[in-house]
């Protein structure tokens, strides 16, 4: 991201001195999403970096989660800039300022240029939270260009002022809309949510189709980052000689067709399942659960339950 960050950070000077030049609050709203986008891009790489520590004895997931932070981080920015460029909008609105439109034009062709080339390097890169939160920023940018040049080129044939905090009421808005879905998604990820392209039920279902799984509880799927799944579960087998077998498989099968990287699977039989009648908080009120899904760990250990852990060792 070391080439988009100059370009971007370049530019947002050159667009902030000709914002102040001309007098445009469109190509100094553009300047200051330049300003917001080389931030989200210094701090979408220091996610990535983070990203990639191993993990520790005191971090045993890794630090994946760092993106997830910094795309937070950058959302909360986007939303700062809109309401900071709404709020100046309306001024001028009510008080109209003089701008020269040729020169807004040119300054914002530039600038529609380079966000056009940082959004295709950003975009032939990896589609992690963290770098659509930067790649987000880019385009919201690459839209304020283009507004500009709207702007410009109204005001240079016509000479009507407020076309330019109009215009930029409006691109905020636009760009509100992505900032607010990409903030969802944050979020669901936060709460550790099941991630939104995969179904829960259907992940249940493919994992109970052998003949040797009678059942499968205490499902949890959740997102380590948004490119990094993990998945936990007790599966009732028929016979505890077919449990080396059914790991195989259940992790082969959870990997090539949900991507599902970090796996932990908890055996039991359906005698000790059976017996087991403790409520799980975790579970108890979760939709598509069996009646047998009620159950907690902590009475499945005089059972001599092996606890075996499939740990990604398919994405190596």
């Amino acid at each position: 991201m070391l080439l988009p960050l100059l370009l971007i950070a370049g530019f947002a000077v050159v667009e902030a001195i000709g914002g102040w030049w001309t007098g445009s609050l469109a190509l100094l709203s553009d300047a200051g999403h330049m300003v917001s986008d080389a931030f989200a891009l210094g701090l979408a790489w220091l996610g990535s970096w983070i990203a990639r520590k191993p993990a520790t004895r005191k971090h045993n997931f890794g630090l994946v989660r760092a993106e997830v932070i910094v795309a937070l981080v950058n959302a909360l920015l986007m939303l700062a800039v809109i309401v900071g460029i709404v709020y100046e909008a309306l001024q001028r609105i009510a008080d109209p300022q003089p701008v020269q439109g040729a020169e807004v034009m040119l300054i914002a062709f530039i600038g529609m240029l380079v966000n056009i080339l940082v959004a295709w390097i950003l975009h032939s890169g990896h589609s992690s939270l963290n770098s659509r939160a930067a790649l987000l920023h880019v385009l919201g940018d690459l839209l304020g260009s283009v507004v500009a040049i709207i702007a410009g080129a109204v005001i240079y044939f016509t000479g009507w002022m407020p076309i330019d905090p109009i215009l930029s009421i409006f691109i905020s808005v636009l760009i509100l809309v992505s900032t607010l879905r990409l903030l969802g998604e944050v979020l669901h990820v936060l709460m550790e949510g099941v991630p939104l392209h995969l179904d829960a039920q259907a992940v249940e279902h493919a994992m109970t189709v052998s003949d040797k799984v009678r059942g499968v509880h205490h499902l949890h799927i959740w997102s380590l980052s948004s490119e990094k799944t993990a998945l936990s579960a007790h599966v009732v087998l028929e016979n505890m000689h077919d449990w080396h077998e059914v790991l195989n498989n259940l992790s082969h099968m959870l990997h090539e067709r949900f991507n599902i990287e970090h796996v932990t699977l908890q055996p039991e039989v359906g005698t000790a399942h059976s017996d087991a009648n403790a409520n799980c908080w975790l579970t108890s009120n979760t939709e598509h659960v069996q009646d047998h899904s009620h159950e907690c760990d902590g009475h499945h250990d005089d059972h001599d339950h092996e606890h075996t852990h499939a740990h990604g060792h398919h994405a190596h």
